[in-house]
């Protein structure tokens, strides 16, 4: 039995058709706003990723610019944007769990929902990576969504016990796992499209990785929905700034090893060094991306029913981020692919940068004018239609309505 009124076995309801997505209007605005943020975390992070994927140089510490974006990179971006988009998936699944739960829907009906949700979020991340990009994580979301859907019932002493070990022994898995699984993929010597592909189709082997990675973010996202730190900030400021200031303490302090050693300003030839930061640096991830959250709930608080055009579109990106997360990578296939555009192979570290900023932006102003047209993301549109059916999505002007947004 959980202490967040799990939906009972026997529960009446008002019929068998589900309640369905919840509608705009009900939409707490921190989460929303956080999730157009993370997109940019994202986008920043992976225009470093698929620029050295694609050059000629990789990553490199050359000049003193480069050098100091690695090591800034490193405990602001690296492993961060991550943590936060975790952390704000499993907030949405706690609060569309908690949402059936006082409507009195019984749980195998939701059960069969949560799962459907994962089943297809795992199909989607899987064809994100074969048609374009080999960082997915939606796969890995997927993953977690269909072995942790019960926690949606824990007690929040299992959530807390249950994350701790994720967040020691899986990101120890994941820090010196990742290497062995890069040693292991069989680069082209040549990009083309089709051998882009096959190189593409190995990566499905980091999921395992990436899901013990994400599971403690996840977890403590379902607790924080339970505690409805986002969706009621006013009530919550002074732990809201707590977390905002000693995650950003915490994030910084863990990750300035690695980050010394990314921007080359120590050298180490040892991989149990290397890897050892690298773990440390991936738990301290998790708490800047906490501290993202608290501040991005504290900006709502403040911002209450006063939202400028700004704030609309980051809502508007937030509400359609599972089609901006795609579109990011369709803009990079295009732009970085050598055989394509071939950005990628010209770029500087900051080139790239501005690159990544400026596909976010374009992102942002795209959701402002579709909110403001009443139209929804189109990722959005097809996820609803496969886990609710044809109901849900037979309105395709309606406003995006799942809370438990990607």
């Amino acid at each position: 039995m959980s202490d967040s009124a799990p939906l009972s076995r026997g529960s009446t309801t008002a019929g068998d058709t589900p309640p369905g997505p919840s509608s705009h209007q009900s939409r707490s605005l921190a989460p929303d706003l956080a999730r157009g943020f993370m997109l940019l975390l994202i986008a920043l992070g992976h225009s470093s990723v698929l620029r050295a994927a694609w050059s000629d140089g990789g990553y490199s510490n050359d000049d003193p610019i480069s050098a100091f974006y690695n090591a800034a990179a490193a405990v602001l971006l690296d492993g961060r944007g991550a943590a936060l988009f975790a952390f704000l998936f499993g907030y949405g699944l706690s609060q569309m769990y908690l949402r059936y739960s006082q409507r009195g829907y019984e749980w195998p009906k939701f059960r069969g929902l949560i799962q459907r949700r994962g089943f297809w979020l795992l199909v989607i991340g899987l064809l994100h990576t074969a048609l374009l990009f080999f960082g997915d994580l939606l796969a890995a979301y997927g993953v977690v969504t269909l072995i942790f859907f019960a926690a949606l019932r824990w007690t929040s002493r299992s959530l807390w016990i249950t994350g701790s070990i994720f967040l020691t022994a899986g990101t120890l898995v994941y820090a010196f796992g990742i290497p062995q699984v890069f040693q292991s993929l069989s680069q082209p010597e040549t990009v083309t499209p089709l051998s882009d592909m096959l190189y593409r189709f190995q990566w499905p082997m980091m999921i395992p990785l990436v899901v013990v990675g994400a599971v403690f973010p996840v977890l403590v996202g379902i607790w924080a929905a339970r505690k409805r730190l986002l969706d009621e900030p006013h009530l919550h400021r002074s732990y809201l700034r707590k977390v905002a200031v000693y995650g950003i303490l915490i994030t910084i302090v863990l990750g300035l090893p690695y980050a010394l050693i990314n921007g080359g300003y120590i050298m180490t030839e040892s991989m149990v060094v290397y890897n050892g930061t690298y773990w440390i640096n991936q738990m301290g991830g998790y708490f800047g991306g906490f501290a993202y959250a608290a501040l991005f709930g504290l900006l709502a608080a403040k911002i209450g029913d006063r939202r400028n055009k700004v704030v609309n579109a980051l809502v508007a990106t937030g509400q359609r981020s599972l089609s901006c997360y795609l579109f990011q990578s369709l803009c990079w296939m295009v732009l970085g692919a050598p055989y394509l555009i071939g950005l990628g192979n010209t770029m500087s570290e900051l080139g790239a940068l501005g690159v990544g900023a400026l596909v976010w932006i374009f992102a942002l102003c795209v959701s402002a004018l579709m909110a403001k047209r009443g139209v929804r993301g189109p990722v959005e549109i097809v996820y609803r239609r496969l886990t609710y059916g044809r109901s849900a999505s037979s309105n395709s002007k309606a406003e995006p309505k799942v809370p438990a947004g990607v």
